[in-house]
């Protein structure tokens, strides 16, 4: 799994990453490339054993709800030697919130009104064992309505479900994965 955290500091966002790999000789390495669309703005490579890197993006574009859900892209390649043992990308965006009792929600310093919906990842006939195009359907219906936020109801949804609330722009309450004993 590949852990990204950005932290907006003024202009810039500082950029924590982990890595976390299985079944490591300890010679392995991973590379780390942050792209803005197609350029790299920065790079580097670390012990898989360790995995930790740190980055900073100067001037960051920030993602910003629905009027500008721009998001970053994190390649991350496990190697032996020139030898690519594994891959993964991820895509995140640069962002702060605080919640003020006067103003409400603020994303990015800006009052950021939260209208949404409250979701269950599950269908007649298929339960939750949605498929990809189930998951779209459900953003696309739920952007067409007007919301701004969604609460993802009882329980961990699928990441790729995740995944498109960050490329629409979607702000997300998501629960803790406990629902029963």
């Amino acid at each position: 799994g590949i852990q990204v955290t950005p932290v907006v500091n003024g202009a810039n966002a500082d950029v924590n990453v982990i890595g976390y790999f299985t079944g490591l000789t300890g010679e392995e390495v991973v590379k780390y490339v942050v792209k803005d669309g197609e350029t790299v703005i920065a790079e580097t490579t670390v012990k898989a054993a360790d995995g930790k890197a740190d980055f900073v993006i100067e001037n960051a574009h920030l993602w910003n709800g629905l009027k500008d859900p721009f998001l970053y892209t994190l390649e991350a390649t496990l190697l032996d030697g020139d030898r690519e043992l594994d891959s993964r990308t991820v895509r995140f965006g640069c962002r702060f919130f605080e919640i003020d009792p006067e103003k409400g929600f603020l994303l990015n310093g800006k009052e950021y009104p939260l209208r949404g919906v409250s979701r269950h990842q599950d269908r007649w006939g298929i339960g939750n064992a949605l498929l990809p195009e189930h998951h779209r359907e459900d953003a696309e219906l739920i952007r067409e309505v007007g919301a701004t936020t969604i609460r993802l109801a009882h329980y961990q949804h699928a990441q790729y479900f995740y995944d498109l609330c960050d490329e629409f722009g979607f702000v997300l309450w998501a629960e803790i994965p406990y629902i029963s004993n």
